[in-house]
């Protein structure tokens, strides 16, 4: 008997799935600032990391990287930071002139930061305010913590402090003189004549640098000799924990789940080419073949139940999604109009009746939902439980858009079989070759076509609901056989606008495949699928996350909250993603 969901875990999957919304809307706007006061396009976050297109934009300097709980003003300040990195640094000199080496490459680039903070146009100073905030949060939150307990803590504290006020011309907090006052005296003689250079040098990325990697490595240098002789403990007594100085971008906070993603040695081993073992044993199946029909009977009732019991005003949403996905066609002419284009048909007026001036015609323009939309769903092991609040928004979303005017199929992938099935059989007999690729049966299930009506395709729908078709998921894959069939399939498919929303709870994960490759194989090779449709521009291809953030997989995605099943508020989120995207 499976356990049932307790309510305060209920309420623990709800909370983590706002806090992911409140993050990722944070994200967004800071993404929109970022974008506006550098005046570069393509910039956007994926989890915490800043992305132009599809290549991360490294941002090193601690203090651009609030903490996950962190204020707004907090966020809003590490943007500005960030667009005038982007606009004032040149990012390939940069790389040549940064020390190699992590102690002087952290200073070199806080210091790189600060010359570009320095640089805002002071007819902006709303921008200072955030960045000054911003800046002043992190110093307190690296006071606080015990690594100002160490004399190599407030060795970096003391140059971060000294260095900022210099480059920039910000006073320094009192309470901070005092606390630095010893540290700053001793590193004087090595750093001052460097120190008095930095913001005469502001404006020149060059010049700076001599200045600024002459303190990187005097302070590194410094460094090590407190390594060495650093031996007394930490505090702790009550104090945060150790603040994070060296912190990693692509390191997840924990506080809210962020799919995973790493590259694959093993897919670069194979010269960037994903493969196959075998194909032999891949199938595309009807769920309706899959499932007895007394038993897709007894899934549509409980399904056709909870949709009830929800209460979602399908007639509605498909309205709509009517004037989200519509586009304006020529419909006809309208005769006898007394203006517009003059209709030779009725020319003959003018001389029967001179008075009649309805001789025109004009253009009619009706709107209509051009649009195809695909949901695939991700059929592995996991989602198991996800699984009737799934089958009930794909349902719901069928009919709505087919009220609307528009076609919609619904896919699902999984595996044939466990830890690799006959695929990994074959390899075993194989003698293991290194480096195999996807080792399973790939298996993909239609559980209803873009050109079946949502009436007829309701038992196949209620396919959804039965768990022992779940297994392991090949995502990758699976967005190339939708996107395939978005752009050539069905008998009627010149839709202009193609949709396709992946609904998943996790990575791809296939144990056979992992096991003989690594871990990141198949994610690498989902991530370059989904950024390979978009640039050729097959597909707009969605991600949406069942309590889960797949900003690593796909650009535009959202997260949901399945807790308490398909709900109204569900439902509009996913209507606000389609229509935020038309804009």
């Amino acid at each position: 008997m499976a356990a049932q969901t307790q309510p305060s875990e209920t309420a623990g999957r709800s909370g983590a799935a706002a806090e992911l919304r409140r993050r990722k809307r944070t994200d967004e706007l800071c993404a929109a600032a970022i974008r506006g006061l550098s005046g570069q396009g393509g910039l956007h976050f994926r989890g915490p990391v800043l992305y132009r297109e599809n290549t991360p934009v490294a941002m090193p300097a601690p203090h651009l990287h609030p903490e996950a709980d962190a204020d707004l003003a907090s966020f809003r300040g590490a943007a500005d930071g960030m667009a005038l990195r982007l606009q004032h640094s040149d990012a390939a000199l940069h790389v040549k002139l940064c020390p190699t080496a992590a102690a002087p490459m952290l200073v070199f680039e806080m210091l790189e930061q600060f010359r570009t903070e320095s640089l805002l146009d002071p007819a902006m100073p709303g921008v200072r305010a955030n960045l000054n905030r911003r800046f002043q949060q992190w110093s307190q939150d690296f006071e606080a913590s015990t690594l100002n307990d160490t004399a190599l803590g407030i060795l970096l504290f003391t140059v971060t402090q000294v260095c900022r006020a210099r480059i920039t011309a910000e006073p320094m907090p009192a309470a901070f003189e005092n606390l630095i006052e010893s540290t700053r005296a001793d590193l004087a003689p090595s750093i001052g004549s460097h120190l008095a250079a930095l913001r005469r040098e502001r404006f020149s990325q060059s010049g700076f640098a001599r200045h600024a990697g002459a303190i990187a490595e005097a302070v590194a240098a410094r460094c090590q000799q407190l390594e060495a002789q650093e031996t007394r403990p930490a505090r702790s007594g009550g104090r945060a924990p150790v603040f994070q100085l060296l912190f990693d971008q692509e390191d997840d906070d924990g506080a809210v789940p962020t799919a995973g993603y790493g590259r694959s040695g093993s897919l670069e081993a194979g010269d960037g080419r994903y493969r196959q073992f075998s194909t032999a044993y891949d199938r595309q199946l009807q769920a309706t073949d899959l499932v007895r029909t007394e038993l897709l009977r007894g899934y549509r009732q409980q399904l056709d139940a909870d949709i009830t019991r929800q209460g979602i005003n399908v007639p509605r949403l498909g309205r709509a999604l009517g004037a989200v996905l519509s586009t304006p066609i020529h419909d006809g002419w309208d005769s006898d109009a007394l203006e517009g284009r003059l209709d030779g048909s009725r020319l003959a007026r003018l001389v029967t009746s001179t008075a009649d001036r309805r001789v025109f015609r004009t253009e009619r323009i009706a709107p209509q939902a051009d649009a195809t939309v695909t949901f695939l769903v991700d059929c592995s092991g996991s989602m198991k439980e996800h699984s009737a609040a799934v089958a009930a928004l794909v349902d719901v979303y069928a009919r709505a858009l087919e009220l609307a005017g528009a076609r919609c199929e619904i896919l699902g992938f999984t595996t044939g079989a466990w830890n690799g099935g006959r695929a990994g059989k074959d390899w075993i007999r194989a003698n293991r070759p290194a480096h195999p690729g996807r080792l399973n049966e790939v298996r993909h299930l239609v559980f209803k076509d873009a050109d079946t009506p949502w009436r007829r395709a309701r038992p196949g729908i209620a396919g959804l609901l039965k768990k022992d078709l779940f297994r392991e998921g090949v995502d990758g894959e699976a967005v190339d056989w939708a996107c395939a069939r978005l752009n050539s399939g069905g008998r009627d498919n010149r839709s202009e606008r193609r949709i396709l929303l992946v609904i998943s709870d996790g990575s791809p994960m296939d144990g056979a495949t992992a096991l003989a490759n690594d871990g990141h194989y198949l994610e690498q090779h989902l991530r370059d699928t989904v950024a390979g449709h978009e640039a050729a521009g097959s597909a707009e291809i969605f991600g949406l996350g069942v309590g889960l953030d797949l900003s690593p997989y796909y650009r535009r995605n959202i997260s949901l909250d399945l807790s308490a099943g398909t709900s109204s508020a569900v439902v509009g989120q996913v209507l606000a993603m389609l229509a935020a995207r038309r804009q």
